[in-house]
């Protein structure tokens, strides 16, 4: 397939569309985490341990290659906001490995306007539309790494200021309805 839009959100949207399993998984193409971690995202769902299985990054220890020290604090910050936001714990809210349940993710869509449709990375989204159906949220530690190929496309700064208004937006929605 080649994707018409732009961005990590739209492309996961593109290939979510075409799929026809029951199990919508998220792999990044940068290959920072390996295909091989996929089985024990697949386990979580299958098993009904989670109905949402989120990549962690942050427990293993990483390069500064992977993720330079910026990059960690921003994740960190943004896990603690989710982990209060949403009122369960989360320990990497950006990691781009996430596997859930088609019948979930449709519901997800169709309330999808509840969130807003501005996250550029559709990991917002995803998570934030999980917490509003009330799916079992299960962090799985992945050991994430230096990408082997291509450069990242993300403004860190403005696009970090877009995740931030969402997180205000959302806690509107949220918390503080």
């Amino acid at each position: 397939m080649q994707q018409q839009g732009k961005g990590k959100a739209d492309a996961v949207r593109m290939g979510f569309g075409a799929a026809t399993g029951d199990v919508l998984m998220i792999l990044d193409a940068d290959l920072t985490v390996q295909p091989e971690d996929l089985p024990h995202f697949f386990e979580v769902v299958a098993s009904g341990r989670g109905e949402f299985a989120n990549g962690t990054r942050l427990v293993y220890p990483r390069s500064g290659e992977a993720m330079p020290w910026l990059n960690n604090l921003a994740n960190k910050f943004f896990s603690l906001a989710f982990s209060f936001l949403l009122s369960q714990p989360l320990k990497d809210t950006l990691c781009g490995t996430k596997v859930l349940w088609r019948k979930d993710y449709d519901k997800l869509v169709a309330g999808r306007s509840y969130f807003g449709d501005f996250d550029p990375f559709g990991d917002f989204d995803l998570l934030f539309g999980a917490a509003k159906l009330n799916l079992r949220i299960v962090d799985i530690p992945v050991r994430y790494q230096a990408r082997t190929y291509g450069s990242s496309n993300i403004a860190h700064f403005r696009e970090g200021l877009i995740l931030l208004k969402m997180c205000l937006y959302a806690s509107r929605k949220i918390k503080f309805f």
